[in-house]
């Protein structure tokens, strides 16, 4: 769990949307109207997920905060058993290690009233046919580090024939790197495009979606689906293994249990740079 929210943690202050339903708990990220992302924490990945609240409460708290608080409850080759308890006597978020006769260890953090979201991240399709390709999340993630100049811009190009993907970053120098289908499948695993697209991001934007991708993601190497909308809206997709959550649970007074997934989706959305 730790290792999906710091996959969003591109901040040492970085502050987060906690929104809960009876599917499961989302944690939301943004940053200057042009970059946000979600982590989905489905209820089955949880030992016992009990929620008993009327719609879908939100709040919001530090990111970095959490995670830390996460933490304290997790030694070398051992993870204490946790439960995490909305909302608290001043509406706080309670932790607290269950499961052991010896020491049982507390946490409070405080929340907030979330801020409005400045920017609606509803993605829709480019065109008939949704123009994405899949890719190695190593592969990825040391691209775009390559592709580092500083304050600028990355172009992402798609190209139906031959199909291909083309990263061009430009500063001192231009530096491309091409994902080509038909060369290398077991690199570009997936695409599909049906018109030539071009659009460019701010590369310290994009990079947060890569960045903190955990070493754990990176050895297991699964595919990261990248994804442009109408309107240039780049969507990054990652899943990431998290380590059998039947030593923790999430309670909001009501009842339930199921077997957990230990998958957990994770989706960057990225803004494109507007043309001058």
């Amino acid at each position: 769990m730790v290792d999906a929210l710091s996959c969003v943690r591109w901040n040492k202050h970085q502050g987060a949307v906690v929104e809960l339903s009876q599917h499961g708990i989302v944690v939301n990220v943004e940053e200057s109207g042009c970059l946000q992302a979600k982590v989905y924490l489905k209820s089955e990945l949880f030992a016992e997920y009990d929620y008993g609240a009327e719609g879908r409460p939100r709040f919001g708290l530090s990111l970095g905060l959490l995670v830390d608080c996460l933490n304290m409850f997790t030694v070398p080759g051992f993870a204490s058993p946790v439960e995490i308890r909305y909302p608290g006597p001043d509406m706080q978020l309670l932790l607290r290690s269950v499961g052991s006769p010896d020491a049982c260890i507390h946490a409070e953090i405080r929340t907030r009233i979330p801020d409005t979201v400045a920017w609606d991240y509803h993605f829709e399709h480019a065109g008939n046919t949704s123009v994405t390709f899949t890719v190695k999340s190593a592969i990825l993630k040391e691209s775009i580090d390559d592709l580092e100049w500083p304050g600028s811009s990355i172009q992402i190009q798609f190209h139906p024939d031959p199909p291909s993907v083309i990263f061009k970053g430009e500063g001192h120098g231009d530096l491309e790197i091409e994902f080509s289908y038909y060369a290398n499948t077991d690199l570009l695993i997936a695409f599909q495009c049906d018109q030539e697209l071009s659009y460019r991001y701010k590369y310290k934007f994009l990079r947060a979606t890569t960045s903190n991708v955990p070493s754990s993601v990176l050895k297991e190497n699964r595919g990261s689906k990248v994804t442009i909308g109408r309107g240039g809206m780049l969507k990054i997709q990652h899943l990431v293994s998290v380590a059998r959550l039947g030593t923790q649970s999430y309670h909001n007074f009501a009842g339930g249990a199921q077997q957990p997934s230990r998958i957990v989706f994770i989706e960057f959305f990225v803004k494109p740079e507007e043309e001058d």
